[in-house]
């Protein structure tokens, strides 16, 4: 394995930290700066808004561009982000400084994942983004948990002053791991015009409704899960941390096992991950009220939720294959559509009155979706993805 991946998912890894472990200091946040908790939790919404902007806007903004320089770039970013996070004296700071954050996420990821997979063969790209984004699965695995303790023991900028160190170790592993990729010399893939060229391809657009679908459907039923957990599957409040350590080991296994599956034949095993995801959402609907069934569940969940990233970014870079950073970006940012509309249906089936296995539910309608736009999209394709050596088709679907 190059070791310029490990830098990559240690990249992921401070990002991801970034991203979710301010859930779990919400609390401590609103008390320091006297806000409400409904307030408080905009630095949630407005980070995913800002990811969302950062994929396309940075990605953008940055084509032309070496791709090692922008990582390094997009990490200085990052790390000045935290910092201002940890040292704001007000709300609207910290607000300001996650949104700094946040913008390079989207980016990193996108341009993170086309770097990635031109440091192996290309049997092996899968793979490789799939070990970039293993830093993300981890930070939920351990990095959430032990950034929650580390905020409620020491306080909350305790552990943004701790991801900003994991950024400076992440740049400084990016400079000196991470090889300088050429940059393709044909003129048409170079630049943005040439990146945009790519959204001339249907299949292109067929990925990245499947990414808001089928990442939606699983964020749906879980954005809500602590509810499920608590009110219909019976398990105490103080058990529902450990369950969520449970969800992502299953994040870690699914994009581990997904792509090294996608590295072998692609769009099977994102047809096979999609078509167990919804037998594994309408079950655990079916069953949320028995505990071991839900805590099975709630792991498959997970894995089978999280093994289509490797795959679907593969998928939308193949497409775009003479020009695939923008793609990337922009499958990035799909990826956060997909949970803000998973989570938007997901309240809207609890305000009415159906109860907290809706979202479920409905997560699982979102996954039927997907997977009927990836069969209908491989039928009409007159070349369908073979392998990931191959040139793939472009023709309109």
């Amino acid at each position: 394995m190059p070791l310029g991946l490990l830098a990559l998912a240690m990249g992921g890894f401070g990002i991801g930290l970034t991203e979710f472990v301010i859930m779990g200091l919400l609390p401590e946040v609103s008390a320091d700066f006297q806000v409400s908790e409904s307030v408080a939790g905009y630095l949630i919404s407005g980070y995913a808004m800002s990811v969302a902007v950062g994929a396309i806007v940075i990605t953008a903004a940055v084509t032309r561009f070496d791709r090692k320089r922008v990582l390094q770039l997009l990490m200085v970013l990052f790390i000045g982000g935290n910092l201002l996070s940890a040292l704001a004296p007000t709300y609207e700071v910290m607000m300001a400084g996650r949104v700094l954050a946040a913008l390079c996420h989207g980016a990193f990821f996108g341009i993170g994942s086309v770097l990635a997979a031109d440091l192996v063969p290309a049997s092996k790209k899968a793979g490789a983004i799939a070990t970039m984004f293993a830093g993300l699965t981890v930070a939920n695995v351990l990095g959430v948990p032990f950034g929650t303790f580390l905020g409620q023991q020491f306080g909350w900028r305790s552990t943004f002053w701790a991801i900003t160190v994991i950024g400076v170790i992440a740049l400084i592993g990016i400079a000196t791991l991470v090889p300088a990729v050429d940059r393709p010399s044909d003129p048409a893939s170079a630049g943005l015009r040439g990146e945009l060229r790519a959204f001339r391809t249907p299949q292109v657009w067929v990925s990245i409704a499947v990414t808001i679908l089928g990442f939606g459907g699983m964020f749906g039923a879980f954005t809500y899960i602590a509810f499920t957990l608590t009110e219909v599957g019976g398990f105490a409040s103080t058990s529902v941390p450990w369950l969520l350590v449970l969800f992502g080991g299953g994040l870690f296994v699914g994009n581990f096992l997904g792509g090294r599956a996608a590295d072998k034949a692609l769009t099977r095993t994102l047809i096979t991950i999609l078509a167990v995801l919804t037998v594994v959402l309408v079950v655990f609907a079916l069953t949320a009220d028995n505990k071991p069934m839900t805590v099975a569940a709630l792991f498959l969940m997970g894995a089978f939720g999280f093994a289509t990233v490797p795959g679907l970014q593969m998928r939308i870079m193949n497409y775009a294959k003479e020009a695939p950073t923008m793609a990337s970006g922009a499958n990035i940012a799909a990826f956060n559509v997909g949970n803000a509309l998973g989570a938007w249906l997901g309240g809207m089936t609890i305000a009415a009155g159906l109860g907290f296995t809706s979202p479920i539910w409905m997560g699982a309608a979102l996954t039927v979706g997907a997977l009927a736009v990836l069969g209908l999209a491989t039928v009409l394709d007159r070349r369908p993805v073979r392998s990931e050596d191959e040139t793939v088709s472009t023709v309109a679907v």
